[in-house]
């Protein structure tokens, strides 16, 4: 049997392909999806069109100008070109290929690896409903709920799979079982709901059930970490992401500041690039000293 393990994000991988030097047995190739697919529109991903939406928002997203007519959207700016965005289009691919390798490999089997967290379950939902036809191939190995030991040795929960030790992945492995049919006919129309809903985020309320709300979900959270006076967007955004249970990506949150200055509910100085180049506060107050 040759095994094909998948996980969403670099960070998962990286712990990931640590237990393969732990365990012979456990070693196959790995594939892994950078797309976080709870947070930005999912209306009709499964189409060209709906892709093309998704990374015109990812464009906007990280501050990339629209193109001018009849230049490709990918060719929008030639000196701040998002990474995120070329490997959004990569994930794509990369399913093609994994079905195609699937189709000339019949030992193959796949291994889906996924953390008790909002991306790894969408992700999982966006994968599994186009594998229908290898059922009996694809496993699962949900990591929800589970406890697991730490570099000090104490029981904790994880939400991520970089948060586990490689030594841990040996007893994980032992959870791997195969998608159902009855999984793939009901993951894949909850894909489909999902995207039909086409929520701004998709949160985990627990299990595999995700809740969808609007990009302005965090925004109060946003306000309320800001000030009368000026601190780092960087600062506001890590203050806000150190309460979270489930971190967003910086990129969301610094949008989401960005939004909230247009609004005139925030106020700004510095240039309004990376969380790092300014700085915001509440509109009001004093505005007095040099930038932090």
């Amino acid at each position: 049997m040759e095994l094909l393990h998948i996980v969403f994000g670099a960070s998962s991988a990286t712990t990931l392909a640590a237990a393969f030097e732990l365990d012979e047995t456990l070693k196959g190739d790995l594939l892994y999806f950078n797309e976080d697919l709870s947070i930005g529109p999912l209306f009709i991903l499964d189409t060209r069109d709906g892709q093309t939406n998704r990374r015109q928002w990812w464009q906007q997203l990280m501050g990339v100008p629209a193109p001018t007519q009849g230049q490709p959207a990918g060719e929008a700016s030639q000196a701040t070109e998002p990474v995120a965005v070329e490997e959004e289009q990569g994930d794509f691919e990369q399913v093609k290929q994994l079905k195609a390798r699937l189709k000339t490999e019949e030992a193959l089997q796949v291994w889906i690896w996924a953390g008790q967290n909002a991306r790894d379950v969408t992700g999982y939902y966006w994968l599994v409903s186009q594998l229908y036809d290898f059922s009996g191939r694809i496993h699962i190995i949900y990591l929800n709920n589970l406890p697991f030991l730490n570099d000090k040795g104490a029981v904790f929960y994880p939400t991520d799979l970089h948060q586990i030790l490689p030594k841990e992945f040996l007893k994980a492995r032992k959870l791997a079982r195969p998608v159902s049919l009855a999984e793939f006919e009901l993951d894949g129309d909850e894909w489909h709901r999902l995207m039909n809903e086409n929520a701004g985020i998709r949160l985990l309320e627990g299990g595999k059930k995700l809740k969808g709300e609007p990009v302005t979900y965090y925004d109060k959270d946003l306000l309320q970490a800001c000030g009368r006076e000026f601190q780092k967007a960087s600062k506001v955004v890590s203050q806000l992401s150190g309460k979270m249970k489930f971190p967003v990506p910086e990129q969301f949150l610094a949008w989401r500041l960005k939004e909230l200055l247009k609004e005139e509910k925030l106020e700004s100085r510095g240039e309004l690039k990376t969380v790092k180049d300014f700085e915001v506060k509440l509109p009001g107050g004093e505005q007095t000293g040099e930038p932090a």
